[in-house]
């Protein structure tokens, strides 16, 4: 029997895949925008929440993966799941600007505690096997998996949205879900909690602390992939939340709610669901199958060469929708999740290869801190520019600046210097 066929068989692994897929059953995401507007903010003061959220996330990213380093793996992720559930309370009630904004604290308090943390544990496991060789084949079904959550949440989304009172009632339906990811993440291993040293003092804790942040930074090519990785995944993740207003836009100038016997605003729903759901889907089938890819080219390549596709179909998108050009939106927003998904397993290839053991937790939420970073800064202003300018101006702006980017972000030329 081959290892991938072992792997696939596996009950932890398949333990792994049942999370990613409880984990991104957020009923709410087709609508989490328009569900903001609704509570008659506009797009720079929806900015500010997202940047709320991850400016909470930036703040605790790293300590939270120091704490899981040394505290424990699994209280981590039971703790995080707790932080998520009280915030879709939180936006249950939510009826303005500071109720929400408490809601997102809490949401970015879950990424904190959840990033980078889940990613140690996978590539820990799979050490304990002998399966490390196999961490891009391993993290893209996982990945997979989450993915068709992601699709069935979608496409379950349509059917609530419908049927509930409110669209503020599909944030404690995602409660279930997330009780669900409690239990089974209490089901997982003792060895994977890896608690090392819990018996320091405070003043030691932050020493060592600062010491493992400093080895990090030290290893230049590992530098290039965080702010390659942080850069790109914040960069889309603004995107993505500011996007549905865009498809609102194009799907009721085409008329498309015509089609379905029902008010702009239930078609609008119905459209959103179906097109996130699809596009899901199609992701899915990228994430698992991306390692293949990899073995063909080198990761790092296709690592590299990611970014400046996403710069060029941003070009794209900005002219698609300055003529309001429906069909063309829609396929090209639909390959760039393709992209997204494809890239996130490349990452964690490459970058475990330049990673100490000791440290895994640590380096991947470093990554994702940056990205809160970049969403911090990103969402407010691009929120400005879409309410004083233009989203295709935005998107225009965007596309060239990651195609400038990505010439100093270059991997291959950093190793050729080290």
């Amino acid at each position: 029997m081959s290892n991938y066929q072992l792997i696939k068989d596996d009950l932890q692994v398949k333990k792994f895949c049942m999370y990613g897929f409880f984990k991104n059953l957020k009923f709410f995401e087709p609508y989490l925008l328009i569900y903001l507007l609704g509570m008659g903010l506009n797009l720079f003061e929806t900015g500010l929440l997202f940047a709320i959220r991850e400016g909470i996330t930036y703040v605790f990213e790293v300590p939270s993966g120091i704490i899981a380093d040394h505290y424990g793996k699994k209280k981590e992720l039971l703790i995080c799941f707790a932080f998520y559930i009280i915030s879709f309370v939180f936006f249950f009630y939510g009826e303005g600007f500071p109720i929400l904004a408490i809601a997102m604290i809490f949401f970015g308090l879950g990424e904190a505690f959840r990033s980078g943390t889940h990613k140690a544990m996978i590539l820990s496991y799979l050490e304990h096997k002998g399966w490390y060789e196999h961490k891009g084949y391993v993290y893209g079904r996982t990945r997979s998996f989450s993915l068709l959550g992601s699709s069935l949440s979608a496409f379950l989304s349509i059917l609530f949205v419908l049927q509930l009172p409110a669209l503020r009632w599909i944030f404690l339906i995602c409660i279930i879900p997330y009780l669900l990811d409690f239990l089974l993440i209490m089901s997982y291993p003792d060895f994977l909690d890896e608690r090392r040293e819990t018996e320091k003092s405070i003043k030691a804790f932050w020493k060592l602390s600062i010491l493992q942040v400093k080895s990090v930074f030290k290893n230049n090519v590992l530098n290039k992939v965080i702010l390659s990785a942080s850069s790109y995944d914040g960069i889309f993740k603004t995107i993505k939340d500011y996007i549905q207003p865009i498809l609102s836009m194009l799907l009721l100038a085409a008329g498309a709610g015509a089609i379905f016997s029902l008010d702009g605003d239930q078609s609008l729903k119905i459209y959103l669901g179906l097109i996130y759901g699809v596009f899901y889907i199609f992701s899915s089938y990228v994430s698992k199958n991306i390692y293949k890819l990899t073995k063909k080219w080198n990761a790092v390549i296709v690592f590299e060469r990611l970014y400046d596709m996403m710069g060029i179909l941003l070009i794209f998108l900005a002219i698609a929708v300055f003529f309001k050009h429906l069909v063309f939106a829609i396929g090209i927003y639909f390959v760039l999740y393709l992209l997204m998904d494809a890239r996130r397993p490349v990452f964690v290839d490459v970058s475990s290869d330049y990673m100490d053991r000791e440290h895994r937790a640590t380096v991947l939420s470093i990554e994702s801190q940056f990205k809160a970073l970049f969403m911090v800064i990103f969402s407010p202003v691009f929120g400005f520019i879409a309410d004083q300018y233009s989203i295709s101006v935005l998107f225009f702006g965007i596309g060239v600046l990651l195609l400038i980017a990505n010439r100093f972000l270059s991997i291959e030329k950093v190793k050729s210097y080290s």
